[in-house]
């Protein structure tokens, strides 16, 4: 009898570097229970300022979770270094990342006009949201006061992303050895916008404040009104890992679906509490209640319009060369998806 031999081939996955900050929504791909389709996912779990500043300068990372609005400005490069896919792990209101010298005279919003603000980056994504916030709800035009831009708490930090802004928008670099969040405590700024609470507001012993004390109820009316949860951060692919596995884009986003919607899951688990909150089951019902079953969307269609609106302020404030369209932002495999 004639011997037959079988061999088996086994295919290599695809080996991609992630580089996300430690997120609920995202930590399945950290720790492997959750497999993106074809790929061997090295995740690298690093603080934002680290991820963007590596990414943004370098390329470093086949992946990463990225500025929304450095990605806007990076959109504008020939050819453009990266495709992003609608996943944004990062998502916050901006109300409450307003903040003020006590003794600036600054009591309501529209007092900031003609004053000092610091921005760490005039592209950063929270000072955009702020700013477009300020003028189209509170008649704070962006080009009113004089940007401050600068290390938060470490002096030295420049732009990750060289900008060219128009005459109208007042930018300025502070010292070497400054730093914003001692700056608005000696009130040589009026205010700052920023993402991180500042050092001067936690140990600052009343002399720095929030502008919107009651910014919890201030954030859900915004939202009422609007229906926008700004849109921080969203995942981005390096355009040549991209060009040679198109399908990459598809895999991702699956394997980030899938690990948001464990997370979905665990916050409304009553049998022990999986986060440390000890009212997280009504806190999750009323999120429901006024920002429905999905309230942090991943995907095109449901964030169309917070999208439409953040590119708006991204134009007007001098960020982008033209206003971009929301379906430009994002890889076509990415906008659809199968049906049965």
């Amino acid at each position: 009898k004639q011997a037959f031999h079988t061999t088996s081939f086994y295919m290599s996955k695809l080996k991609l570097t992630f580089g996300c900050w430690n997120y609920d929504r995202t930590r399945a791909l950290m720790d492997g229970s959750v497999q993106p389709d074809g790929i061997d996912l090295n995740y690298l779990n690093m603080p934002v300022e680290e991820t963007f500043f590596r990414m943004l300068r370098h390329k470093e990372f086949d992946v990463a979770e990225m500025s929304l609005s450095s990605y806007s400005v990076s959109m504008s490069r020939d050819p453009r270094p990266f495709v992003a896919i609608p996943v944004f792990p990062s998502r916050f209101f901006r109300h409450s990342c307003i903040y003020v010298n006590a003794n600036s005279g600054i009591r309501e919003a529209k007092d900031l006009i003609g004053k000092k603000v610091g921005n760490p980056e005039y592209q950063m994504t929270a000072p955009v949201w702020i700013r477009g916030i300020l003028s189209d709800h509170y008649g704070v035009p962006v080009d009113s006061v004089t940007y401050y831009t600068g290390g938060e708490e470490e002096p030295g930090r420049s732009e990750k992303i060289k900008l060219d802004l128009p005459p109208n928008i007042k930018v300025q670099s502070i010292g070497p050895e400054q730093t914003l969040a001692q700056m608005l405590l000696d009130g040589e700024i009026d205010a700052l916008y920023t993402a991180r609470m500042p050092s001067s507001f936690l140990k600052g012993g009343g002399k720095v404040k929030r502008l919107f004390e009651d910014y919890e109820q201030v954030e859900r009316n915004y939202f009422k009104e609007t229906k926008i949860f700004p849109i921080m951060h969203t995942v981005a692919i390096r355009r040549d890992v991209y060009e040679a596995n198109r399908w990459v884009a598809r895999s991702m986003m699956k394997a980030l679906e899938e690990s948001q919607k464990r997370t979905y899951e665990d916050l409304y688990e009553t049998a022990a509490l999986k986060a440390m909150l000890p009212w997280l089951t009504s806190h999750v019902e009323q999120v429901k209640r006024e920002m429905g079953e999905d309230f942090w969307p991943y995907g095109f269609e449901k964030n169309e319009e917070t999208l439409r609106t953040f590119l708006r302020y991204h134009f007007e404030q001098g960020l982008s060369k033209r206003l971009l369209k929301p379906e430009e932002l994002f890889a076509p495999e990415a906008l659809e998806a199968f049906k049965i």
